[in-house]
C-alpha cells in the first residue's frame, strides 16, 4: 500500500467563529466529536469538506493580522465554480463573477474574515464546453 500524504494550511484568525462560519459556506465543517467540552478552550479547529480538503484554524496572536494587510491566501480547487460563485453573488472580488485568468484557471476570489484572500478555481482546459 502506498503512503498517503496531504498538506493542510494553518490559518491564523482573529475571530474563529466568523472564520468557521465563512468556510462552512464553502463546504467545510467540524465534526461534533472534535468540539471541546463546555468550559474548555476552543482556539484550534480542524475543518474539512469530506472530499480530502482540510483547513486548520488557529487563534491569531494579537498583532499578527493587520486589517487590509493580511498576507495569507488560500486556493480551493473545485469543478463546479459557477454554482459556488452564484452562492456568493455580490461578495466576489471580481464584479463579473468567475473568469478565465491569464494563468489558465477559471476562478473567482473572495475576501474571508481577516481579509484572507480565497481563490476558488478549476483549470480552464478541464471545464466542459458549453
Amino acid at each position: 500500500m502506498e503512503n498517503v500524504r496531504s498538506l493542510a494550511a494553518i490559518l491564523p484568525c482573529n475571530d474563529l467563529d466568523a472564520s468557521e462560519r465563512f468556510f462552512k459556506r464553502l463546504g467545510f465543517s467540524r465534526p461534533d466529536h472534535d468540539r471541546p467540552s463546555s468550559g474548555e478552550q476552543d482556539e484550534y479547529r480542524i475543518i474539512s469538506d469530506g472530499k480530502g480538503c482540510s483547513l486548520h484554524l488557529t487563534k491569531a496572536v494579537e498583532g499578527w493580522l493587520v486589517p487590509g494587510r493580511n498576507p495569507f491566501g488560500l486556493y480551493l480547487y473545485m469543478e463546479d465554480i459557477d454554482t459556488l460563485a452564484s452562492e456568493f453573488q455580490g461578495e466576489t472580488i471580481e464584479k463579473n463573477g468567475p473568469e478565465v485568468k491569464p494563468w489558465g484557471m477559471y476562478e473567482f476570489s473572495l475576501s474571508a474574515p481577516d481579509d484572507v484572500l480565497v481563490r476558488v478555481g478549476w483549470p480552464a482546459r478541464l471545464r466542459p464546453l458549453k
